[in-house]
């Protein structure tokens, strides 16, 4: 088997083609930047060594194994992260929230600007805050204590200090912040994309019977844990942007205002805590 007839063989397994390639790549030893290569070099002879390697990558991807663990890694928000099955894959989506969150930042007149990151997974969302606004002091909370090997891991080998904590939410993280943010889970728990999603932890996905319980119980923490004029920006499900502006609005937030992803969905919701306490 030559290196483009591998490429064939994965997609004859219903992989995409890209998945593929990054899956020869890896069973290769080569970086997923190197798909140059593959066209490069499609009439070289693979090994038998990688060959079954690969295929056994296939095999995996092909029973509905997220790509991110199988490599072990993730590209976020420019930041390269390790993941496994203890924490969800990092989707591009949430860089909307990302980016939203920087912005506020950026427009704060706060020498240190405090931030928390509510169920942060793999440190996905608090990592990328920290990378682009160095001057914050940035936490992040999880109630997985295995979420927050992997987080810890990554600021690690990133280089960046964020302080992590185990916690459901923000109970019992000390202090006031300006700025807080959540990619809770927000699947309902009967929905049926579910079990597509089964490599992936459930407790990080579903959410009750309309998949807002824990957007309702971040809600109502933070009043109490913003400092004056902070903001709480909530990432949320395709079809829940109205609920949760509701929810924030019905909490006494002010400049309640949801921002949409690339797709032109509604995909994060935030508002503005204007009460002295």
């Amino acid at each position: 088997m030559n290196v483009a007839q591998a490429v064939g063989a994965g997609e004859a397994l219903g992989l995409e083609r890209l998945d593929a390639q990054l899956l020869l790549l890896h069973a290769l030893g080569r970086s997923g930047t190197d798909r140059g290569w593959l066209l490069a070099h499609d009439t070289d002879p693979v090994t038998a060594g990688s060959e079954a390697a690969y295929l056994a990558l296939c095999e995996r991807r092909a029973s509905g194994e997220p790509l991110a663990y199988i490599v072990g890694h993730k590209e976020f928000h420019g930041l390269h992260l390790l993941v496994d099955a203890r924490v969800l894959v990092p989707r591009p989506d949430t860089e909307t929230l990302v980016d939203w969150a920087i912005e506020l930042l950026e427009d704060m007149n706060a020498a240190a600007p405090r931030v928390v990151d509510l169920g942060t997974g793999s440190g996905a969302v608090a990592l990328a805050i920290k990378d682009a606004c160095p001057n914050a002091g940035v936490e992040a909370t999880d109630i997985s204590r295995d979420a927050l090997e992997v987080a810890r891991s990554n600021a690690d080998r990133l280089g960046l200090h964020v302080g992590f904590h185990e916690a459901a939410w923000l109970a019992d993280v000390p202090g006031r912040y300006d700025l807080i943010v959540s990619n809770p889970p927000y699947v309902r728990e009967d929905d049926p994309h579910l079990p597509a999603l089964r490599h992936e932890p459930i407790m990080a996905l579903a959410s009750g019977p309309d998949g807002l319980d824990a957007v309702r119980a971040i809600v109502a923490q933070a009043p109490s844990r913003l400092a004056p004029r902070g903001w709480l920006l909530l990432e949320h499900g395709y079809d829940q942007a109205p609920a949760v502006r509701a929810l924030l609005a019905a909490a006494g937030f002010g400049y309640v205002a949801s921002r949409r992803d690339l797709a032109g969905i509604e995909r994060c919701t935030g508002g503005q805590w204007l009460e002295s306490g």
